[in-house]
């Protein structure tokens, strides 16, 4: 039978893995010593990537629409356990925000920079459109990668966050259309359009993908556990999927796929947080070695004073501008603006879109791609480590929440039942508390308790302690009132009932007679701590 092509040679498809796993080996320490050394992991990828390029190990890689397609769809992962991760109540407040600045923000430092740089630099009105395009898109990656680190205030974090998940379209759809023959013809109006329908189409296509696929992951009894997150996984790019084939935004889909399954009610919904993380770091190192290996160090020092003056026009003065104009009639602080403002940090998006000229041939595609690299190396390597201490004098940061309860639900689907499990966090009130004092629902049980290498059933005067491994078993419509009751304990102890009553947002929705009972119990419970004291035995909650 003819061939096309000469196969691979056992022996270089083992040296070719034996490579890759060296170089994710290498990636995966470089975490370690950037953590240390206070740099974003994403330089030592690109590093990396430049080590093993033409002028350092000699791989030849040149390949601008390869990246482009590898790189929208390591993006597509990042983006899937960004959302996933995201807390909604805390990205609620922080949306209107967070949705004008990936737009109108955008606009405005995408306008400004390129009035700087035509000024500054000798280079055509589509070259500094396509500067100042490219290099106004903060990046999901690098911020997730960086604020996910430090102990920054919820609202603030989940604005910079969801800003960087948002702000993509609009800025593809700008960079493809300078980039094309429609460049003659294009109106602004018509770009408006297009934005529009990207980014509320892609919208759109995420939340009915991600409610589907929630209803279709509940009411399917899986084999293995494992297959839950692969499921979850296939939902959300199926979102990413659809919107394309629609023509909306596909990394706006699958970002807002993420955000509604992380928020939703899924089986194994833990594991599946575990699973996504490692695949984002997958798409991190593989997108940065790989960007690293386009670029030519032999080349960047004459993009030195483009991506300077680019940086510094976005950096010092488009992005702090168009944070004030956005931000202001939000009344938010001067002082978050000047935080926000910073923390706008550029990555792989950028660098992916400086391929889109490339790969469509357009005249000096190759400076502006050089510039864009050497731009986001040199101000991450600013922004970056400067950003914790910035974050402090700013007032951004906040105490790092230490009761913070993990609660995992695995279905027993042929018994109509859960289980539950948790391990109870350092200074945590839920230690402390017995058994009797969780008031489960009826019919649900503690059914077993890991302590120090050590597995038996509790008892109803079983103590928790701090670090133990609790198993609930409870049936499946009790599921939720478990998990809201466990959550209360673990912030307020065993007065929880009792502080819930009293809370002015839940005070209207509760009698007189079941504050006045709440208040007994208080009371009871108080005067037997008072009369017996603390069991020797067991050692209290941290106070």
């Amino acid at each position: 039978m003819p061939t096309t092509g000469t196969p691979m040679d056992p022996g270089d498809l083992y040296l070719v893995l034996l490579g890759g796993c060296a170089v994710l080996l290498a990636a995966v320490a470089a975490v370690r010593l950037s953590t240390r050394a206070g740099l974003p992991t994403l330089l030592i990828y690109l590093a990396l990537g430049v080590v093993l390029g033409e002028a350092g190990l000699g791989l030849q890689f040149e390949d601008a629409d390869l990246v482009q397609l590898l790189g929208n769809l390591a993006l597509a992962i990042i983006l899937v356990e960004g959302g996933f991760t995201t807390d909604w109540k805390v990205v609620r407040p922080t949306a209107p925000l967070a949705a004008v600045l990936a737009t109108l923000g955008v606009a405005i430092s995408v306008g400004v920079t390129t009035a700087l740089v035509l000024l500054a630099l000798d280079v055509d009105l589509r070259t500094a459109i396509l500067l100042g395009a490219v290099a106004s898109s903060t990046d999901a990656a690098a911020v997730f990668a960086v604020l996910r680190k430090m102990p920054i205030r919820g609202g603030l974090r989940a604005t910079v966050e969801a800003e960087s998940g948002f702000n993509d379209p609009p800025v593809i759809i700008l960079v493809t259309v300078v980039t094309s023959s429609a460049w003659h013809d294009a109106s602004g109006p018509l770009i408006v359009a297009q934005v529009g329908y990207q980014l509320v189409g892609g919208l759109l296509v995420g939340l009915a993908v991600a409610t589907g696929g929630r209803w279709l992951l509940a009411h399917s009894a899986l084999p293995a556990s494992g297959l839950y997150p692969i499921a979850t996984l296939a939902i959300a790019f199926a979102a990413f999927a659809g919107a394309g084939l629609v023509g909306a935004s596909a990394l706006m889909a699958i970002y807002v796929a993420g955000l509604a399954l992380g928020n939703m009610d899924l089986p194994h919904r833990a594991t599946t947080g575990s699973f996504v993380e490692g695949l984002a770091w997958m798409a991190q190192i593989g997108l940065f070695v790989m960007l690293g290996l386009l670029a030519s160090p032999n080349r960047l020092w004459d993009a030195l004073p483009y991506a300077l003056v680019v940086g510094c026009a976005l950096t010092l003065v488009a992005r702090p501008l168009s944070v004030l104009i956005c931000a202001t009639p939000f009344h938010v602080p001067w002082r978050d603006q000047a935080f926000i403002s910073w923390a706008g940090l550029r990555g792989a998006v950028p660098i992916v879109l400086a391929t889109i000229p490339m790969s469509v041939g357009l005249p000096g595609a190759t400076r502006i791609f050089d510039v864009v690299f050497l731009l986001v190396v040199l101000f991450t390597l600013l922004q970056g480590p400067t950003l914790p201490w910035v974050a402090r004098r700013l007032g951004a940061t906040a105490e790092e929440s230490p009761r913070e309860l993990a609660i995992e639900s695995a279905p027993l689907e042929a018994l109509s039942a859960t289980l539950l499990q948790f391990t109870v966090p350092a200074r945590s009130r839920l230690a402390g508390v017995e058994v009797s004092e969780l008031r489960l629902p009826r019919g649900s049980t503690v059914a077993l308790l890991l302590r120090d290498g050590e597995i038996w059933a509790p008892t109803p005067g079983t103590v928790l302690r701090r670090g133990d491994h609790v198993l609930v078993a409870a049936a499946r419509e009790h599921r939720r009132e478990i998990e809201r009751r466990l959550h209360e304990i673990s912030d307020h102890g065993r007065l929880a009932r009792w502080y819930a009553a009293l809370t002015p947002h839940r005070a209207s929705s509760r009698s007189r007679a079941r504050r006045l009972l709440s208040f007994r119990w208080a009371v009871a419970v108080v005067s037997r701590e008072v009369r017996f004291g603390p069991k020797p035995q067991i050692r209290g909650p941290e106070t």
